[in-house]
């Protein structure tokens, strides 16, 4: 397969280099990603200033991109300009930390797979439950077989997976559930903090989720020790009100007529 590779924490990072390697061996492999920490920045793009790139020497000759914009402008930049055709498959990550319920819409690692699926391309958006660069070959061996099934039952168009893998050896790992969104929200918070010329400012932060929608969610199972599969789309359409909404008979003009 053809396989392009991003992620929001940047071409070095420990997470897109375990992919690379993984999945290098056997398929024709690009990296595109950020050429520095880019996460939160949900699905934004660059338009207003030029987008840098620069090549990167990867281990086996590999060819890698860093480039200066979001990691929705990685999958454009790859699609349009850096690859040679369209890639049969995108994989995001794996990013160091969760992406659970309403993070998914902050996430650059969830928004660079969404960016695929605009174009139609099948992709997996990859995050590890713990901070720190343990376990991340046992999770890229994982994501080849989730891969693999993906190939095997194919999904909808415009629909990409969102993984989450728990932190800790796989062996202890009791299995995976394929889940919903939560929708709960975290626990957030800001920090007040007065700098030297005794001006405020703040530093956004937040707790993990305290309770849960329902079982089935993928922060509650991810909270369990399961792996977490979620199917998302970019649509964004709520179809339970579309029909209803025809019928308002809205007029621009208020109902008034000239």
């Amino acid at each position: 397969m053809n396989i392009l590779l991003t992620n929001d924490d940047g071409i070095h990072a420990p997470g897109i280099q375990a992919l690379y390697r993984r999945f290098a061996v056997q398929h024709a492999v690009t990296l595109v990603a950020p050429d520095r920490q880019r996460s939160a920045v949900g699905h934004s793009i660059t338009l207003h200033k030029p987008i840098r790139c620069d090549r990167v020497p990867l281990d086996g000759g590999g060819r890698g991109y860093a480039v200066s914009g979001t990691p929705a402008d990685c999958v454009k930049l790859a699609v349009h300009e850096l690859m040679e055709g369209v890639p049969d498959l995108v994989l995001s990550g794996i990013n160091p930390g969760a992406n659970v319920g309403f993070n998914v819409n902050y996430s650059g690692t969830v928004c660079a797979a969404k960016e695929a699926g605009y174009y139609g391309i099948p992709a997996i958006a990859v995050s590890h439950l713990g901070a720190e660069s343990r376990f991340l070959e046992d999770a890229a061996a994982f994501v080849e077989r989730v891969a693999a099934r993906m190939f095997g039952s194919p999904l909808p168009k415009g629909c990409i997976l969102n993984l989450n893998i728990p932190d800790g050896p796989f062996e202890k790992i009791p299995g995976v559930r394929i889940t919903r969104l939560e929708t709960s929200v975290f626990e957030e918070r800001f920090e007040r903090r007065v700098d030297p010329r005794n001006r405020i400012y703040y530093w956004q932060g937040c707790e993990r989720h305290r309770a849960f929608s329902g079982p089935d969610t993928d922060a509650a199972v991810l909270n369990s020790g399961f792996i977490s599969l979620t199917p998302l789309r970019w649509d964004h359409t709520e179809l339970r009100v579309l029909e209803d909404m025809k019928r308002w008979a809205l007029n621009p003009l208020g109902g008034h007529g000239r």
